[in-house]
């Protein structure tokens, strides 16, 4: 079945993209400004804090929710916060508008741009409590995909085997799992068997 929804990314995570796409950000009517070619990024994860040393708290792969109260009243502040946040490879930044800022300072969004780093503005208040929820409760349900597909490959690999169907088998099993091809070895690099997700499997 084709979906015409944003790509969910890697199995078992879901990206930025997908994450907008979700009804608790949508009603902060939210605006992407800077790396919108990078909304592929998965999200590990949620968070929400305005002090300024916030990037310490973070360990990469983070959906940053603010207001921008810690991002300072200098430019030099503002970089170095958003710079801060690049380095620790966080998803993306998402500000809410109002409280804080009526618009997003230049340095903000120049040195976003600058670093790759997604960012996004929400034109309307909403609760961060809800956009957490929601997309933790997404994340949860990706995993839980995620390993009721690998139950699934690993009993039809169990039944391969018994029925005789050995490594080939085996590995269509897999490429189809990953969605890639898969390749069998030997310890010095000559190929033995290759198989691509929806073909068969075939010696080298």
């Amino acid at each position: 079945m084709e979906s015409d929804g944003p790509d969910p990314g890697p199995q078992g995570t879901i990206t930025v993209a997908r994450a907008l796409e979700l009804p608790a950000l949508r009603r902060g009517l939210p605006e992407v400004v800077a790396a919108a070619d990078r909304l592929e990024r998965p999200v590990r994860w949620v968070h929400a804090g305005e002090t300024p040393n916030i990037a310490a708290l973070l360990k990469g792969g983070e959906l940053l929710l603010t207001t921008g109260i810690g991002l300072g009243s200098r430019a030099a502040e503002q970089r170095a916060f958003v710079r801060k946040l690049a380095d620790r490879d966080i998803a993306a930044l998402v500000v809410e508008l109002g409280g804080r800022f009526a618009a997003l300072p230049a340095a903000v969004v120049d040195t976003a741009r600058s670093y790759g780093l997604p960012l996004v503005q929400l034109h309307r208040e909403v609760p961060f409590v809800a956009v957490t929820e929601e997309i933790h409760t997404e994340i949860v349900n990706e995993h839980y995909a995620l390993l009721r597909r690998a139950e699934e490959v690993h009993r039809r690999g169990t039944d391969a085997l018994l029925g005789g169907g050995g490594v080939p088998e085996i590995l269509r099993l897999f490429a189809e799992f990953a969605g890639n091809p898969a390749f069998l070895e030997t310890p010095d690099g000559r190929l033995l068997y290759a198989a691509g997700p929806g073909a068969q499997p075939g010696a080298a």
